[in-house]
């Protein structure tokens, strides 16, 4: 007769199995494969410069491939889509013939640490063919427009995982409590874990970012970004455990792995499979994206305004599911799930 312990133990590293690969899909393999792919730069010459620099900017923009997606346009257009974080960085090619690498401390780091790597290529073989053609070219300047500091270009990843985790743990929390004790969480109940949650959370966060990097201005506009990701984060947190119960932590766990995996890299450096099926709809790119607009001082960049939008969705959502009224049947604790806690006491 077979002991029932050895099918048990055969089953369960079956599910460690399928765990261990599903995790390693979320996590290791973006790291593992990401790889430039059409990564957008611009190499810019002035309007009236002399055709030479024209010609040098063709031949570049003629190189990278696959890897790299090249603009070649003007010095002050080039800045522009710097500011609307429509390329990562500028090659500038000015009369002399001298060099200029510009990047942005408020586009994601990965991004600007790869187009820096390009750009200084770039630059280098530009120097060495102007050689060849006797002119003599300065190594380029480089220049950071809204210079971040390390905690600045930490903050906003941190911050949005943080809020993530600080609305998941009060969620769970809640959830094992109401089913413990076998009452009918109320509405009035639901929404005040959401707002001390939020505030406290955001409070919590903000006061790292302070200790991480005094010089880190937030103001009104930084505070009610985090505190708006917050409420939305809690939100759909509280509404998937109404619905779901404690099996929620099934879905919300994982999610929190996506944070640093997939939200802090571009979707340029992305396989195409994880640039679909995660990157595209996961919340913590807008709210990472807009927290660091707003850090380094560029309120006006459009993913401020999609992260709000986003956000304010994600609340409105969450906030319905938690107060719509349920059937008189569906009040009640599930038997089984009270059972199941109990029994795990």
């Amino acid at each position: 007769m077979r002991n029932p312990t050895t099918t048990v133990a055969v089953g369960l590293g079956l599910v460690g199995a399928v765990v261990a690969t599903v995790l390693g899909f979320l996590t290791f393999g973006v790291q593992a494969t990401a790889a430039p792919d059409h990564l957008p730069l611009a190499v810019a010459v002035p309007q009236d410069g002399p055709p030479q620099l024209g010609e040098a900017a063709g031949r570049i923009a003629s190189q990278g491939g696959d890897a790299v997606d090249w603009q070649v346009t003007g010095l002050a257009h080039a800045r522009d889509l710097l500011e609307d974080k429509e390329i990562y960085g500028i090659l500038e090619l000015h009369p002399g013939p001298a060099l200029t690498i510009v990047t942005s401390g408020a586009v994601n780091p990965q991004g600007t640490q790869v187009a820096q790597q390009v750009l200084t290529g770039a630059a280098q073989g530009l120097a060495g063919a102007l050689a060849q053609q006797n002119l003599r070219v300065a190594p380029p300047k480089v220049e950071t427009l809204h210079a971040a500091s390390t905690a600045g270009r930490t903050a906003p990843l941190a911050a949005s995982a943080l809020l993530w985790i600080g609305g998941l743990v009060a969620a769970m929390a809640f959830g094992l409590l109401v089913i413990r004790s076998g009452v009918r969480a109320r509405t009035g109940a639901r929404l005040t874990l959401v707002v001390s949650v939020s505030v406290l959370a955001t409070g919590a966060v903000a006061g790292l970012m302070k200790l991480w990097d005094s010089s880190l201005d937030l103001g009104w506009d930084v505070l009610g970004f985090m505190l708006l990701t917050a409420v939305a984060f809690a939100s759909v947190q509280g509404a998937l455990v109404r619905l779901l119960h404690l099996r929620a932590a099934a879905i919300l766990g994982p999610m929190y792995l996506l944070a640093p995996a997939v939200a802090g890299t571009v979707p340029e450096m992305l396989d195409p499979a994880y640039r679909t099926l995660l990157w595209s709809w996961t919340p913590f790119r807008f709210s990472t994206e807009g927290l660091r607009s707003l850090l380094q001082g560029v309120p006006d960049a459009p993913d401020v305004r999609i992260g709000v939008i986003v956000l304010v969705s994600m609340a409105v959502v969450g906030l319905v599911v938690m107060v719509w009224p349920v059937r008189r049947q569906e009040r009640e604790v599930p038997a089984d799930t009270r059972e199941l806690v109990s029994s795990g006491s």
